[in-house]
């Protein structure tokens, strides 16, 4: 998940959970094809059958954000300059790597795994424990990749919508596939999970990296006439190019945002995600 999932997923959401930085980075990651937009007229084919739950999640979700996410993201973009947000955020991104390399591996595609796996080490020891991305500049670009759209690519359908109440946009098939992203997510085994220093450190400043970097994405949802179908259409036509793109259909995701705070997505993430060093970035919450 890159900066463009992000940006979608945090723009329907809160970013509270540091699976992966990539795809979920979506929750995120991530995120209207191109960005949020604000007549809510996107294309928006997403089946909602409990929409009447899912609105209410959708507002709880948003007012948690107003009350919380917002100020705090607020603070940090007002003291913290952006070339510093950069390597906060491609530091995220390099801990997602292993999580792509994992559904690399399991669609079946061992270049791309070698490439994920690669950059993370390349990034992790020469570009200082990814701060820098150097692998981008060797030629290994950044892509993205989770259970989602493992699933999509073995023919699994995303079933109907749903905005689970904190975590953010999401269907029963990518719902599972987040479950699957947290339990085995390798720097998460390794680093022990969200009980120990390291993971909880990690959490925090995943939220607060992606909810800073969706923050445009959040103000054209302000400006939405139904900031609900905006984000749901985004979610679901994100989601649908994501899945093609593993399955041959497509070769890269649209570019969802112009932000440079990050140099995913969106995220994304996915046209083809770019690295933490070039990827545009505003979702997520996700």
């Amino acid at each position: 998940m890159r900066a463009g999932a992000a940006a979608l997923i945090a723009a329907g959401g809160l970013a509270v959970s540091a699976v992966s930085a990539h795809a979920q980075n979506a929750a995120v990651q991530p995120p209207l094809v191109a960005a949020p937009v604000a007549n809510g007229d996107s294309v928006d084919t997403v089946h909602d059958p409990l929409q009447g739950f899912n609105r209410g999640s959708f507002g709880f979700s948003m007012g948690l954000d107003h009350a919380v996410l917002r100020p705090v993201a607020h603070g940090y973009m007002a003291v913290t300059p952006s070339p510093l947000r950069r390597r906060v955020s491609a530091v995220v991104y390099n801990l997602g790597e292993p999580s792509t390399t994992v559904n690399d591996i399991l669609q079946g595609k061992p270049k791309r795994a070698g490439r994920s796996s690669a950059r993370f080490l390349i990034n992790s020891t020469v570009g200082v424990l990814g701060l820098w991305d150097v692998a981008t500049g060797m030629g290994l670009k950044a892509h993205d990749a989770d259970f989602g759209q493992t699933f999509g690519r073995y023919g699994v359908r995303p079933g109907p919508y749903l905005y689970v109440p904190v975590i953010g946009p999401s269907s029963f098939r990518d719902g599972v596939g987040r479950v699957l992203d947290f339990f085995t997510d390798p720097v998460g085994i390794v680093g022990g999970g969200y009980t120990t220093t390291f993971g909880a450190t990690r959490l925090g400043v995943q939220t607060v990296d992606t909810r800073a970097r969706a923050d445009t994405a959040f103000r054209a949802l302000d400006d939405a006439t139904d900031p609900y179908v905006t984000a749901r259409s985004a979610y679901g036509q994100y989601r649908e190019a994501f899945v093609r793109e593993a399955t041959g259909e497509v070769q890269a995701l649209p570019d969802f945002d112009n932000d440079t705070s990050v140099a995913p997505a969106a995220a994304s993430t996915q046209p083809a995600p770019a690295s933490p060093e070039t990827a545009p970035a505003p979702s997520t919450t996700q």
